[in-house]
């Protein structure tokens, strides 16, 4: 019994991991929210600003300035976290989606994000982020 339960649970497993990789293959923007995470967390305003928006891009001249406005607007968890995952998302549109991305911040905490994501001429870009604390574990 204990054989036929172990090969049951590799089977969902397996296709889980092949459904989290379909979903990553029809989430294209979802990179691009990683790689503005990454930047921020390297401290790399230039590479998180590439990743905003054209509005983003328009309001801040200097890179250092974007990652100063977005550290000194509460989105402090999100540039020191300790990992994000990807949650549900909606399409709104072909070129406008909706990603809930969940955080695990500086001490632990959990955190919830719903970013707006924009395709724009040169690809898909973050057009803002509402971030709220979850209940959980965590300072």
């Amino acid at each position: 019994m204990r054989y036929v339960l172990a090969i049951v649970m590799m089977i969902f497993s397996l296709t889980g991991l092949a459904i989290a990789q379909e979903a990553m293959d029809d989430a294209p923007w979802q990179a691009v929210v990683t790689r503005q995470v990454e930047a921020f967390r390297s401290g790399d305003g230039a590479a998180a600003l590439e990743m905003a928006g054209v509005k983003f891009k328009e309001n801040f001249d200097n890179p250092d300035d974007f990652y100063a406005a977005i550290l000194g607007s509460g989105y402090e968890p999100i540039i020191n976290s300790r990992s994000h995952s990807f949650g549900e998302y909606e399409k709104v549109s072909d070129n406008l989606v909706v990603q809930v991305v969940r955080f695990v911040g500086p001490q632990y905490g959990l955190y919830e994000a719903l970013y707006q994501m924009g395709k724009e001429d040169d690809g898909w870009r973050v057009l803002g982020v509402a971030l709220k604390r979850e209940q959980g574990v965590g300072a």
